[in-house]
């Protein structure tokens, strides 16, 4: 059974705000030809159930706008935590940070990181307009290792009108030498700079690879072959759903050829090593 660690929210309210309202998001849905279904909780486990999903991780987004400087992707943990609730044991939340928020922030991710519903937080980085190993993230940072959470941070390019070079992998390496006892999902593949993430990945111990919003087909060869091979159990799949289909995407991944120890570890294993509050 797989397990998603980016899945948006899957209600009506929750893709309206994600992908209509923000029109930076709306451009790229335009631009990408995209095309969404919502669900109610009870149908979107139907749907996790029918494609082989085990558990799905939302994130309570903080999506910045860099033109404006305004929030453009709010969803509150009170919206995440009332599907975790709805769906229980198959959806859990990332708590969303935003670092202007400073020690307010730190503490809300404290008050709702200790919430069993939560497993992780998520950091989008771009909108902010600070690098990804800039000092303001490090309380958040900090915070995260004191809870046992992991961090989940776009890296790569962003789709978004923001500048892409605040998510370059290689910012990564000064977080992971300096807090190597923070776990690091690096999502959406770092592409264009996969292989210098795949590099970052092999050297850290604490830095995984995320899948997310990247379709199997068109995943780097060097990445499949490091998941395939040295980096078994360093990638994680994600889909940020419903940018990927569910049936679709896993349909991909087992077309790939991988080891079954491989498979295996990319669909779940890796990931129930990095959310160590994931039930067994």
């Amino acid at each position: 059974m797989t397990i998603d660690y980016w899945c948006n929210l899957f209600t009506a309210d929750g893709l309206r705000k994600a992908f209509e309202e923000p029109k930076e998001v709306a451009d790229v849905v335009k631009w990408w030809g995209l095309e969404f279904t919502s669900y109610q909780p009870a149908a979107f486990v139907a749907h996790l159930d029918e494609a082989g999903v085990a558990a799905v991780m939302v994130p309570a987004a903080k999506m910045n706008s860099w033109q404006t400087q305004q929030l453009i992707w709010n969803l509150s943990e009170e919206e995440v935590l009332a599907a975790c609730d709805a769906a229980p044991g198959r959806v859990y939340g990332l708590v969303g940070i935003d670092p202007r928020e400073g020690m307010e922030g730190v503490r809300r991710l404290e008050r709702w990181g200790r919430d069993p519903h939560f497993v992780g937080a998520h950091l989008h980085p771009y909108g902010f307009g600070l690098e990804v190993n800039h000092r303001r993230y490090y309380p958040f940072y900090a915070k995260c290792i004191e809870l046992d959470l992991p961090l989940v941070v776009q890296i790569g390019h962003s789709a978004e009108h923001m500048p892409s070079a605040l998510g370059r992998p290689i910012l990564l390496d000064d977080v992971a030498l300096e807090l190597p006892e923070l776990r690091i999902v690096a999502a959406h593949t770092g592409w264009p700079w996969v292989e210098e993430l795949t590099a970052l990945a092999w050297k850290h111990r604490n830095l995984y690879i995320g899948t997310s919003a990247h379709h199997p087909r068109y995943w780097d060869r060097n990445l499949v072959a490091f998941a395939n091979t040295r980096g078994r159990g360093k990638v994680l799949f994600g889909t940020d759903w419903p940018v990927l289909d569910y049936a679709d995407a896993i349909a991909a991944v087992k077309a790939l050829g991988l080891k079954p120890e491989a498979e295996e570890l990319l669909l779940s294993g890796a990931a129930r090593k990095v959310f160590t509050k994931l039930p067994a």
